[in-house]
């Protein structure tokens, strides 16, 4: 069953520069993993330093494999520690 976690990841000042320089390249692996759907991560137009995201997969072992890969990429490195708000819907197929 489609999984679409939605939400967002507030990033702190002193390290914004340096993780969206990481940013590009985590969702250009991401467009690439098997059982990605779509991948959006985008600025928030109201509050600097946050980022929207919206990234579907077709299953959730698809988004759970994601979620290991991108652990051990320079972005899970980065962010670790920087709290996320998401939420996960699964959608009827």
């Amino acid at each position: 069953m489609p999984l679409r976690p939605i939400g967002h990841i507030d990033l702190p000042p002193e390290r914004l520069d340096k993780l969206r320089a990481a940013l590009d390249e985590h969702v250009r692996l991401a467009r690439a993993e098997p059982g990605c759907l779509s991948f959006q991560v985008t600025p928030d137009p109201k509050l600097p330093g946050r980022f929207n995201v919206a990234e579907p997969f077709a299953s959730r072992e698809d988004f759970e494999a994601h979620q290991a890969r991108a652990a051990t990429r320079d972005w899970g490195r980065l962010t670790r520690g920087i709290p996320r708000s998401y939420r996960i819907e699964e959608v009827a197929g």
